[in-house]
């Protein structure tokens, strides 16, 4: 209905343009463009109340971004450097095809608007396997299969108060008239008629990344998917994991799966808990487990901090951001990063290949 009403209100445009002249042709250039405006606002609409006809198809995002990218180009300006880094070799969803697209194009247009200076867009995808217990920790996801895009940037970040808004129609933090308030409004929107679920990681001045779970379809495609068996690593009773983090659900929910495989955890919210934790007597641990960006003091810096001391343990850092993100901030690429949201599996896993 939008490009029809779209339509008329050009063809007569078009038509009047022949019987008028002077003055009166920027008033019908004027109409011409706000009823073109009218029609991709509502488009946006429609598709975050989900009520935008949909076709779907079985395809392969990856191929997709491939085509998107050449588009971002000319969009993002030369002074933002653009990576494509699949880390599947497929990525088979089921979906709209141009919905996928505009997903890419607002977040890349978002991650350009948060480099005013130029930086870096990383664009990475891949395919996780979630198992129950996963899913029970994060609503309403239900376990499965599930093909990820994350969009990363460099860029100026968020606060918290921002980012707890950010999907709100016509929330924006743009000057009037630079934007509608709609585009990660559309994206959310557009995510939750696909069946998918989306987080965003974003600190001050740390950039930002978005990450996008969309079920896996490769039964579609009449081959059956390798099912895989999470394997857990031998149980490690007696070694001592410090653990920062300052998400206290997330630290209460790692704490509980180290303490069932039988490690010992010192909690602490930030850097300076942590330190306080090992007490005056510096007590012995074999790991720390830290998040990477902490209100006060960093992981990295924690772990300076910590080398005087405890020159043997082993380091695993968290982090919403991507491993690509965080290298490119000027963390050392060679870091063991445990990418959030993480299983069980993937955790008892990292840590125990970081203990040798």
């Amino acid at each position: 209905m939008t490009s029809i009403i779209w339509g008329i209100v050009t063809a007569c445009s078009e038509l009047l343009r022949t019987r008028v002249g002077g003055e009166n042709l920027e008033y019908l250039d004027n109409i011409r463009e706000a009823a073109k405006r009218g029609a991709a606002l509502t488009r946006q609409l429609l598709a975050f109340s989900r009520r935008q006809p949909v076709e779907a198809q079985v395809l392969d995002w990856n191929e997709r971004l491939k085509e998107v990218s050449k588009l971002l180009r000319p969009l993002m300006g030369d002074d933002v450097e653009i990576a494509v880094l699949p880390r599947s070799a497929t990525a088979i969803v089921e979906a709209d095809a141009g919905q996928l697209d505009q997903i890419a194009v607002n977040l890349a247009v978002n991650a350009r608007d948060a480099m005013p200076h130029g930086g870096k867009l990383i664009i990475e995808t891949g395919v996780f396997d979630f198992d129950e217990g996963f899913a029970r920790e994060h609503p309403p996801m239900v376990a499965g299969r599930y093909v990820m895009l994350a969009i990363s940037d460099n860029g100026v970040g968020m606060s918290e108060a921002t980012r707890s808004r950010i999907f709100e129609p016509f929330f924006t933090t743009k000057e009037i008239g630079k934007g509608t308030g709609l585009g990660l409004a559309t994206v959310y929107g557009i995510v939750k008629q696909s069946g998918g679920h989306i987080w965003v990681y974003s600190e001050p001045d740390r950039g930002t990344t978005f990450k996008i779970y969309l079920p896996c379809a490769d039964h579609k495609l009449g081959t059956k998917a390798e099912e895989k068996v999470e394997a857990l690593p031998p149980r490690r009773d007696g070694v001592t994991v410090l653990l920062a983090e300052d998400d206290v659900i997330m630290r209460r929910l790692t704490r509980k799966i180290l303490e069932e495989h039988g490690y010992t955890v010192l909690e602490a919210e930030d850097g300076k808990t942590a330190l306080d934790a090992l007490g005056a007597d510096h007590a012995a641990i074999d790991l720390v487990l830290t998040d990477v960006v902490m209100k006060g003091m960093s992981g990295p810096e924690l772990v300076l901090r910590l080398m005087d001391t405890h020159p043997q343990m082993k380091v695993v850092y968290m982090s919403g951001y991507t491993g690509e993100l965080v290298a490119s901030q000027g963390v050392d690429s060679g870091i063991r990063l445990l990418e959030k949201p993480f299983t069980r599996g993937s955790l008892l896993k990292t840590i125990d290949t970081a203990l040798g």
